[in-house]
Order: structure tokens, then sequence, then C-alpha cells
């Protein structure tokens, strides 16, 4: 039992920080660059991958023993979009300005290769307990990166973190100087310099433990 416990714990924090998949395994980047100029945003794609992977990986661990190796592939996209296609009509039907905003890649969430990689490695090959564990430690550990990613971003270039729910709350505002508006940072080279520094940053204090 305490074996199991730890194995759980383990899959679950791996997902954290040693198997991070944006700042570890540099996967979902497509999202990860186009949708942190907020947090709001950040943290809505981050609960819909969430859903999703927890979704797709207790599905596929259910028929593991029933997939094909030619047809794994097709099987992992079909059960995958039907849980994207669910935590898209819900933002549509309760948070249209948020959907409207995100645009094509919630959609895009069918191709991502977090999901896709998690079903293969992972799902596939465990039981539910082991795969749940797994949805969610990646899944926060995608959604932790984003949120950190638009933090900085969201800051810098409006010096303020607005959160809007059929009406705007300010949680944090900066000082109004330039130095806390920088406009690039909510354009695509502010999502490539910030991410750039962080997974330098990550570098840095990963080798300096190994």
């Amino acid at each position: 039992m305490a074996d199991n416990q730890t194995s759980l714990a383990r899959t679950f924090l791996a997902g954290l920080w040693q198997e991070n998949p944006v700042l570890r395994l540099i996967l979902g980047m497509c999202p990860t660059l186009a949708v942190t100029t907020s947090v709001q945003a950040a943290l809505t794609m981050g609960a819909s991958v969430i859903f999703v992977l927890i979704g797709s990986n207790l599905v596929v661990s259910l028929m593991r023993n029933l997939l094909k190796p030619h047809l794994r592939i097709l099987m992992f996209t079909l059960t995958i979009a039907a849980f994207v296609t669910v935590a898209d009509l819900f933002l549509k039907a309760y948070q249209p300005a948020m959907s409207a905003k995100l645009g094509p890649y919630i959609p895009l969430i069918i191709v991502n290769c977090i999901i896709i990689c998690r079903a293969e490695a992972c799902a596939s090959k465990n039981g539910l307990l082991v795969s749940l564990a797994d949805a969610v430690g990646m899944g926060l550990g995608f959604t932790g990166a984003l949120a950190v990613l638009a933090l900085v971003r969201e800051l810098l270039a409006t010096g303020q973190i607005v959160f809007e729910f059929g009406q705007k709350v300010t949680l944090v505002s900066l000082p109004d100087v330039p130095l806390f508006r920088m406009a690039g940072m909510a354009m695509p080279v502010g999502a490539f310099l910030t991410l750039g520094l962080m997974l330098g940053l990550v570098k840095m204090v990963t080798g300096k433990r190994s």
C-alpha cells in the first residue's frame, strides 16, 4: 500500500517539475506562446487542458487492453476530441468572451502534444489511479508554467492583472511609470523572450543540482 502511494505521489510530482511539460519537456508551445497575454486566459487554457487530460487519460486507461497498435493513435485522438468538444462548448455557453479571446486554441487541444504524449506514455500502460495522478500532475504543471509566463507578460505590458467575470476586477496594479509599461510583452516577441528567460532560469537551477 505504501509503495503504491509513493508511486502515485512520484507520478504526480513529476508533472509539476521533473517532467514539467513546458519547462522540461518543451511540449505544448503553441498555446504557451499564444494565450499567455493575460493570466485569466492562461488559467482558462490550463483548466481546459486539465479537464481534457483527466478525461482522456481515464478513458484510455480503461480501454488499454483493447488497443491495437495500428489504431491506438486514432483512438487517442477520438477520445481527446470528445473531451475537447465538451470543454469548448462549455466555454462558449458560460464564458463566451473568454471563448472568443482564446479563439481556435481550445479546439487545437485535440492535437496538443501533451495530451497525446500522456495517453501514449502513461494511460495506455497503467491503471486508473496512476493515469489520474499523471493527468493532474501534468495538467497543474502546464497550468503553473502558463500562469507564471502570463503573470510576467501581463504585468509588464499593462501594469496590472485583471480578471473579468461579468465585470472587471483588478487584482494587482503597479505604479503608473514607464518602467512597467512594455507594450512588446503583449506581442509575440514578449512571449518568446519571457519563455526563453524562464527556460534559461530552469536550466541554471537544474544544472546546479546535477
